[in-house]
């Protein structure tokens, strides 16, 4: 606490103002816990003394609110941050093989960014949604990190500082400026209701940043008297382990090696061009968010119904759309889909662990009839086999070992060649599916829904990226063009299917 002078008059925060006024047992009680706190937090001063502050405000907010003052520091236990703050930057982490492609993909003026976001039944507190990050980020060091220059590759290097929270100003998804020392690879995003955070592709996978999402929500909601097991959720107070910061990619070549005959060093890689949905690409990426809420059971049945899953009915309507959406009459509309490769390879990894499939047909072979939904089906499980996916894996470590010796200023030249720049141009869409999403139910009645939202690419018109929690499936829509084809034709297929979606979203930026 800082008494300043403005005028020859002492003028008080809100804090001091409330310190003052507690009695002599409470007020000691304050100091020892602020004395306690800042020999926590060994930071540059500016830093300590931001950190500080931010507790202040979180002792108030709680006391304002008519939490006992002892009950709210012990909401606020000291021992929520370990040893984090007090201990220098010691760690470095290697990137792991689908991270290295992306720092290089930025000389393309390309950033791979996502979303993920949770909807909460009453407006986000700041306060402590800033200390519910301050006590989450210490059981996360990967993502503590900023991402510096090797001889050969980029790696995550250990940053210890404070990492606040923002209120949201900008478009979703924008990149994050990583080019300063001790630059934030993620960033956590308040709105109304929204709590949303944005990873940069290098940290992580969606499996990896749910798992932080939860325990930031978790926290936050405990912090605010909630109580619950915390089953599914990363205990934050819990000791980091090596697994959860291993290149999966690495050890699962080594199991499946011996089931791969000759693979191609490219294979799934390189393909021809897909066929782009028409519509002038913006200046501003994405121009425009939409989210097709719907009811999940009603997908489920129509799903089970035609006896195909969720995410095979769904790419069969993407196809379609894509067909509306598109000008031409000839090639083929081919849609990403990322693999979890934790389903094959049981890993604890909070990196990437992810490759992909994709879902290729003819543009005139694409139909809406049951026949066409079993042949994307069909498609989906074939390429989706762990027979095809050990193909690719074995393909991704291949490129990495042949660029392993190549000098960082050269890379971005030949990752361009290889990857084609994150597969942008053999694919017109994308489709990352979460799946269903869990709480434990004392924390699930606080939270209405979730969203996944996936950043620009650089020739594709649309991103799709989907989430269920509760009885809602979001799917989420990246628009690169403002031209409405795409989800006129999506919005007309759920509503002739029985599915009437709840459309939330609106143009971000005037083309």
């Amino acid at each position: 606490m800082h008494l300043k002078k403005k005028n020859k008059e002492v003028e008080i925060s809100p804090f001091e103002e409330f310190y003052f006024s507690l009695e002599n047992d409470e007020g000691i009680l304050v100091k020892e816990y602020l004395d306690s706190l800042r020999a926590h937090i060994l930071l540059p001063k500016e830093e300590r003394d931001e950190m500080v502050h931010d507790f202040e405000k979180a002792i108030l907010f709680l006391c304002n609110t008519g939490v006992p003052l002892k009950e709210s520091l012990e909401r606020l236990a000291i021992s929520n941050l370990g040893g984090f703050y007090s201990r220098p930057p010691v760690n470095w982490f290697s990137l792991d093989d689908s991270a290295k492609i992306y720092p290089l993909s930025m000389d393309a003026e390309q950033m791979a960014i996502f979303r993920q976001s949770v909807y909460l039944k009453a407006d986000v507190v700041p306060d402590i949604l800033q200390i519910a990050l301050t006590f989450t980020i210490k059981r996360f060091p990967s993502f503590a990190t900023t991402v510096k220059k090797g001889f050969f590759w980029h790696y995550l290097d250990t940053s210890k500082r404070r990492y606040g929270i923002e209120s949201e100003t900008g478009i979703p998804c924008m990149q994050l400026n990583i080019a300063y020392s001790s630059s934030q690879t993620f960033r956590v995003i308040w709105y109304k209701n929204r709590i949303s955070v944005e990873f940069f592709h290098i940290l992580t996978d969606g499996t990896g940043a749910l798992a932080f999402l939860k325990a930031l929500i978790a926290q936050y909601l405990t912090l605010l008297g909630v109580k619950s097991s915390n089953e599914g959720i990363v205990d934050i107070n819990e000791r980091p382990e090596a697994e959860e910061v291993e290149n999966a990619y690495s050890r699962a070549s080594h199991i499946a090696k011996n089931e791969i005959e000759k693979p191609k060093m490219f294979s799934g890689i390189m393909e021809k061009p897909a066929t782009q949905m028409s519509g002038k690409l913006s200046f501003m990426r994405p121009c425009q968010v939409f989210h097709f809420n719907l009811d999940a059971k009603k997908v489920k049945d129509i799903a089970k119904l035609n006896k195909v899953t969720v995410t095979s009915y769904i790419l069969s309507r993407l196809l379609i759309a894509g067909k509306s959406a598109t000008d031409d009459l000839e090639g083929d509309i081919s849609l990403q889909v990322p693999i979890n490769m934790r389903q094959f390879y049981p890993s604890r990894t909070f990196k990437n662990f992810v490759l992909y499939c994709g879902i290729r047909f003819p543009i005139g072979e694409i139909r809406n009839d049951a026949i066409f939904l079993q042949k994307v089906s069909k498609q989906l499980s074939e390429k989706s086999s762990i027979e095809e996916m050990n193909r690719m894996l074995s393909s991704t470590r291949g490129i990495v070992k042949a660029m392993q010796y190549v000098p960082l200023s050269l890379k971005s030249k030949v990752a361009g060649f290889c990857y084609g720049f994150l597969g942008d141009r053999i694919f017109s869409n994308m489709l990352s599916n979460i799946g269903v999403v869990r709480m434990p139910p004392e924390y699930s009645k606080y939270i209405d829904k979730m969203d996944f939202v996936l950043g620009s690419t650089i020739t594709n018109r649309a991103s799709c990226a989907m989430i269920t929690f509760g009885n809602t499936t979001t799917l989420s829509i990246s628009k690169q063009t403002s031209d409405p084809s795409f989800e006129d034709a999506l919005y007309a297929l759920f509503c002739s299917d029985g599915i009437i979606p709840s459309v939330e979203g609106s143009k971000l930026n005037d083309i």
